[in-house]
């Protein structure tokens, strides 16, 4: 199998996983809370069961992100992650307590920290060019999975059988179905996924390629000219002759030793180079920079404001609109089509402009849109049809600004940190996604009655953003560039 054919097969099974996980979300939260009803618990356990997720995530991103940089393996950390995903969600279908639901998510959240490892793996094996254009790709393959997930309970809330003994109803079927498709997933990865070099170490595999070929070929046409030759030369050639010209012949290594063949581009790391990967490493000079900053709090407060404005979406729809579960899930269809319209605009923008450009324009719409709620959401205006409006503008374009902040700053983050510790950081990078997303609904469901004070929090966060990125424009560029603004600078 060649090598484009290859990356093509593994992206798209990064792809799949991305969408599964998408998918998992949009089928589990519409059911969920009914589900703990049933069970007899209490109200606050929602927010449990939907933190342990997110708390098993941020801890073991940085676990598997470090695992991959030290073997550059990230089809197994996956295959191994997966395991866990299917174990949660086969605990998910039991359903026999609360606290057994607790602990399904905990153990499915284990699975969802493999993330780093893949944008780990992805910023190893895309030019940092393209980068931004490769991770926007992958973060709207979650978002189709978002949109898509809700038609999936369509047939999963009719479901009424016994499997063994387990009962499968409208509230364990999501458990059932996504167990059989992270079990599907396993396959696929085994199958089509490959360890695709980095790269620099690709590029130098396909010169030395060329470069054995060059030399094949040349040594092909010195024998063809000594073979046409063969009949000009006497039977016996004297010893000052052999001397000349052999010692020439004899000095030319072998080709075994000239060639220096690569190994394969699949096969794992050396020990020596795994243990060099965290050498001289650390954590402050790594982390304690001003741009990396920068972007770890951008992470943060756009999952922080998403969670947020997810958690008070429905109260605040059922107390002006009186939006039932269709309206929510039509409202959920139109937000999800709208974000991933916002990736693949993205997706193109990224090849005209550079992330920190990218970064602004979607600030500027989040600034916006939270000024706009502050002052319309807190405390509608007008009749029902103005309301609605003022609803619609306020959170579509707060959706519609997501793209830009979330593609940027991944991108972005895989430039200023290091390479070879790139599944550590992108780890790190997660885990403060992590737990914005435990904050953001804490917060939000508690102040789902006083809107001021929760937008509030919501527009003061991302001025505080806006001022960092102003201040830290000039350097959120690759080091590369860096250097020669420098050079140009000192030169001036």
């Amino acid at each position: 199998m060649d090598s484009r054919r290859e990356k093509k097969l593994t992206y798209i099974t990064i792809g799949l996983i991305f969408l599964l996980s998408g998918v998992e979300y949009a089928v589990i939260l519409p059911t969920i809370w009914r589900f703990l009803q049933t069970l007899d618990a209490a109200p606050y356990f929602l927010g449990l069961v939907l933190s342990a997720f997110s708390l098993s995530g941020l801890l073991s991103g940085p676990l598997f992100g470090h695992w991959s940089d030290r073997t550059r393996s990230t089809k197994k950390i996956i295959l191994f992650a997966n395991i866990f995903e299917i174990v949660g969600n086969f605990m998910y279908l039991m359903g026999y307590s609360k606290w057994l639901l607790l602990s399904s998510r905990l153990v499915a959240g284990i699975g969802a920290g493999v993330s780093s490892s893949i944008f780990g793996f992805l910023t190893r094996s895309t030019a940092p060019e393209d980068r931004a254009t490769v991770f926007a790709a992958f973060m709207a393959c979650r978002q189709a999975g978002l949109v898509i997930g809700p038609a999936f309970n369509i047939f999963l809330r009719l479901c009424d059988f016994h499997l063994g003994p387990f009962v499968i109803n409208k509230y364990t079927a999501p458990g059932l179905f996504m167990c059989l498709l992270w079990i599907l997933l396993q396959f696929v990865v085994v199958f089509l996924t490959v360890d695709l070099p980095p790269v620099e170490k690709r590029k130098a595999r396909d010169s030395m390629t060329r470069k054995n070929q060059e030399e094949e070929n040349e040594k092909s046409l010195v024998e063809d000219v000594e073979e046409s030759d063969e009949e000009g030369k006497p039977l016996i050639v004297s010893q000052e002759l052999m001397g000349s010209y052999g010692s020439v012949v004899a000095s030319s290594p072998p080709r075994s030793t000239t060639l220096n063949p690569n190994p394969s581009p699949h096969s794992p790391v050396s020990p020596a180079e795994s243990s060099g990967v965290f050498k001289n490493f650390s954590i402050s000079r790594e982390f304690l920079r001003e741009e990396v900053i920068v972007l770890l709090a951008a992470q943060f407060v756009t999952f922080f404001n998403q969670t947020a404005l997810e958690t008070m979406v429905t109260p605040l729809t059922q107390k002006y609109f009186s939006f039932g579960e269709l309206e929510n899930s039509v409202m959920y269809f139109l937000g999800g089509v709208v974000v991933i319209a916002g990736f693949l605009f993205v997706r193109w923008l990224s090849r005209h402009v550079t992330e920190r450009v990218i970064l602004a324009i979607g600030l500027c719409m989040c600034n916006i849109s939270c000024i706009w709620c502050l002052i319309f959401l807190a405390k509608p205006l007008g009749g029902f049809a103005w309301q609605l409006t003022e609803f619609i503008i306020g959170v579509f374009l707060q959706i519609l600004g997501l793209p830009f902040v979330s593609v940027a700053q991944v991108s972005l983050f895989s430039k200023i940190t290091a390479e070879k510790t790139q599944g550590f950081s992108q780890g790190i990078r997660r885990s403060v996604g992590g737990l914005a997303t435990i904050l953001g609904p804490l917060w939000a469901g508690g102040l789902t009655e006083n809107m001021y004070v929760m937008m509030g929090m919501m527009t003061v966060l991302l001025v505080l953003l806006t001022m960092m990125l102003v201040y830290s424009y000039s350097r959120l560029v690759e080091p590369a560039a860096q250097e020669q603004m420098d050079n140009s600078e000192n030169f001036n």
